[in-house]
């Protein structure tokens, strides 16, 4: 029997409207003098959250872009030290909830973020991060991770650290019945991708399995309904779950070269992330079928169908795009971004040890 490990440090609820319970909640868990990280375009969300515990939030940050960079990151730090905050209340999507996690870092530790780089350097709590999703897919209110971009260097750095888990997630499907079309869908297969990944993951173990298989359950019964009726109120609830528990899962067991790939692309052609890993997981996977048949089998099972003929019928059901080409990334730039995928840390819990050669041809299959 192989050792395996499984822990949950987040409190998590979910509910609907339950945002307007934010008061209650913070007070519960002992938050004070909160900053608000959100972005522009979601500000009247964010609002609602602060109008919800207005004694507690003394401050707001709403610069965080898609593909947010270091920049924002330390801005947030910066505000959020001169306001001398006791917490973080990010209330966006991955982008917001990854800006506040790693500003995190940089308000506890001092310095710049690039100076806290690496796997589990951190070594002590940070200043605790409430998280609220506003759409259905990055689960980044359940991980040990942040990902950000480095403009400088045209990438993706992914901060990994036990410490980095929010210590309150609120999960209300109200906040996201305004997604639209595109983003409802992308951020869904981000989901997906995650859930995918982290089953036929080398880290994978039981823990992380059910958790994943249950994601996978959940995005493929909900996914249509939501994108046929974006007002259903229950099958919004069913995703915002199903996505934090396919965050649960790869949180342990991680992702693989989808996520490299996809990392790659957002750091140098700034493709956004879901609608990378939809273009990139029919491949990634069809890449990765030789060395996890077993694990392959049981997905079919579950989808009742081959994986790959499944979510490609359901890319061609969502709209999104289907190459590489149609999203800004030139020909040229495949060596680039194989390197970089081969450099980025989801590439070790890959199932298949990849080559850069074999990145290359994937990533010019996609394109």
């Amino acid at each position: 029997m192989e050792f395996t490990e499984f822990r949950v440090t987040t409190r998590v609820m979910a509910g609907i409207d339950l945002v307007d319970s934010l008061d209650w909640e913070l007070g519960r868990a002992g938050l004070d003098r909160g900053l608000l990280v959100t972005d522009a375009g979601i500000r009247h969300l964010a609002e609602r959250a602060r109008r919800a515990a207005p004694r507690r939030v003394v401050g707001v940050y709403d610069a965080v872009t898609p593909n947010s960079a270091v920049a924002q990151v330390e801005e947030t730090a910066r505000l959020a030290q001169e306001l001398e905050v006791g917490f973080l209340l990010a209330v966006g999507g991955g982008s917001v909830l990854d800006t506040a996690k790693a500003a995190a870092i940089v308000i506890t530790e001092g310095g710049g973020l690039l100076d806290h780089q690496g796997v589990n350097v951190l070594t002590r709590p940070l200043v605790p991060v409430v998280a609220i999703p506003t759409t259905a897919g990055t689960g980044s209110e359940v991980t040990a991770y942040a990902v950000i971009r480095d403009e400088t260097a045209r990438s993706k750095l992914t901060f990994s650290s036990e410490h980095l888990v929010p210590v309150m997630a609120i999960l209300d499907p109200t906040l996201t019945v305004g997604m639209n079309h595109e983003l409802t869908a992308s951020t869904g297969i981000d989901a997906l991708t995650h859930a995918v990944e982290a089953f036929v993951s080398t880290k994978a173990g039981p823990f992380s399995d059910a958790l994943a298989l249950a994601a996978v359950d959940g995005i493929l019964s909900h996914l249509p309904v939501v994108l046929k009726d974006g007002s259903d109120i229950g099958a919004r609830w069913q995703m915002l779950t199903a996505s934090c528990l396919a965050g649960l899962a790869f949180s342990w067991a991680m992702v693989g070269c989808v996520h490299a790939m996809s990392h790659a692309c957002g750091g140098l052609c700034e493709v956004p992330h879901g609608i990378a890993n939809a273009i990139l997981l029919p491949h990634g996977l069809e890449y990765n079928r030789v060395a996890c048949e077993e694990k392959f089998e049981v997905l079919r099972r579950r989808m009742g169908d081959d994986p790959v003929a499944v979510v490609r019928s359901l890319l061609a059901q969502l709209g999104l795009p289907m190459r590489l080409r149609d999203v800004g990334v030139r020909e040229e730039d495949l060596p680039a971004l194989a390197e970089l995928a081969m450099l980025d840390g989801s590439i070790y819990s890959n199932p298949r040890e990849a080559t850069l050669e074999e990145i290359v041809a994937v990533l010019r299959a996609a394109y």
